[in-house]
This record gives structure tokens, C-alpha cells and sequence, in this order.
């Protein structure tokens, strides 16, 4: 006779693993770290520094607005994420119902960017690509919300890994500004490729941790407080 499984013997496999919760923190601080340093040099714009980062403030100082309109709802969304997965919070409806208007404003914002892209067509096909796919997986998300919680946690875990991946791509940046003198690459030649490469990192991380048995057990977990 086939025993019914309880809750606590589906909370039974260990939390989130080690690599989750370091790369889940570091990424959060990472974009606040983006995100603050680029209100920064839009409220004071520097006169002295490498020529690479000057020019590249310069390209977002030409379109404030949209600049603001996206890193401002990037940084709440970011910053609201750790709610969804705070045993306190996992069942206030108040964080669910302002991420997706967030999501949306940042999704609808990075499409507007991608009309001014700093590493041509090669980061605007990788932002096209990874934000359409941020946002259906969002979207997704809301459909199942109240219907089946624990594929609406899988599909918003989704969203948040993808979105997550525009911190990853800083140190990949990193990388390429510390090389340029070897490699003579410049902002525009390398974006495209730190874009790519990022969000690929975070997407693949995220979805194979989501396949995996401790990850479905993990969102059945959470679904179930």
C-alpha cells in the first residue's frame, strides 16, 4: 500500500543549496551596486576617469528619462525578490501583486533601451531574446498564481534567475574592461558579448537547478507554507 506523502516529509530534503544562496546575494548586490553607482553618474556626472567608462556614461546621460524609468523599478524589483522566499513573507500577496507590475515596467523599459545599445546589434539580440523570455515567464507565472502554486513559484523563479543575469554580466564586463589594453576591445565590441554570456550563465544555472529533484522539492516546499 502506497503511502501518502505529508508536507513534512516533502520538507524533509535540506534547503536551498550553498551555491543558490551566495549567487542569489551576490547578484542582489551586485545590481544594487549597478543601479546606485549609475544614479550617481547621472546626478554628478565625472569629468576625469578612463575614457571607456566616460564615454559609456555619456551614451546613458543622453537619455535620462529612459534610463531612470528602467534602473529605478529594476532596483525595487530586485531588492523585493528575497520576500518570495522568506518563510515570514512567502504568503503576503502584497509582494506577488508588485512584482509584476514591475517586471513588466522594467521588461517594456529594456526594450526602449535596446534602441540605444552600446554594444550594437549583438547585445540588442541579446537583450531581445532574454528579456521576451523574462517575460513570459513572468506572465506565465501570474497565470498559474492562483491555480497551482508551485509551478507559479518554478515560472517566477524563472523570471527572477533570467533577470538576475544583467548582474552576472558585470563582472564579465569586468573582465573585458581589465583586458582591453591586451585585447584593444572596446564597450561597444565586447557589451554584446558580456550580454550574452551572463544571461546565459543565469538562465542555464537557474533551469537546471529547477529540473533537478532537490530544486521541484524545494518550490513544492515553498508552495506549501
Amino acid at each position: 500500500m502506497e503511502v501518502e506523502r505529508s508536507p513534512a516529509t516533502l520538507s524533509e530534503p535540506p534547503g536551498y543549496p550553498r551555491w543558490i544562496r551566495i549567487s542569489f546575494w551576490v547578484c542582489i548586490f551586485i545590481a544594487a551596486a549597478a543601479v546606485l553607482r549609475r544614479l550617481l553618474a547621472l546626478a554628478h556626472p565625472s569629468q576625469s576617469g578612463p575614457p571607456q567608462v566616460l564615454a559609456l556614461d555619456a551614451v546613458f546621460s543622453s537619455h535620462v528619462a529612459l534610463t531612470l524609468a528602467h534602473i529605478i523599478p529594476s532596483l525595487i524589483f530586485v531588492m523585493l525578490t528575497p520576500f518570495i522566499y522568506w518563510r515570514s513573507f512567502v504568503s503576503k500577496p502584497w509582494v506577488e501583486r508588485v512584482l509584476l507590475p514591475l517586471g513588466l515596467m522594467v521588461g517594456i523599459t529594456a526594450y526602449l533601451m535596446s534602441s540605444h545599445p552600446v554594444g550594437g546589434w549583438i547585445e540588442r539580440s541579446a537583450v531581445l531574446f532574454f528579456n521576451t523570455l523574462f517575460l513570459y515567464c513572468l506572465l506565465r507565472a501570474w497565470q498559474l498564481r492562483l491555480r497551482d502554486r508551485a509551478h507559479y513559484l518554478r515560472w517566477l523563479t524563472r523570471a527572477i534567475g533570467i533577470l538576475f543575469g544583467i548582474a552576472t554580466t558585470r563582472p564579465v564586463m569586468g573582465i573585458f574592461f581589465a583586458t582591453s589594453a591586451l585585447t584593444k576591445l572596446t564597450p561597444s565590441q565586447f557589451f554584446g558579448i558580456a550580454f550574452w554570456i551572463g544571461f546565459s550563465i543565469n538562465t542555464v544555472a537557474i533551469e537546471l537547478w529547477l529540473r533537478s529533484r532537490a530544486g521541484a522539492l524545494q518550490m513544492t516546499k515553498l508552495a506549501l507554507r
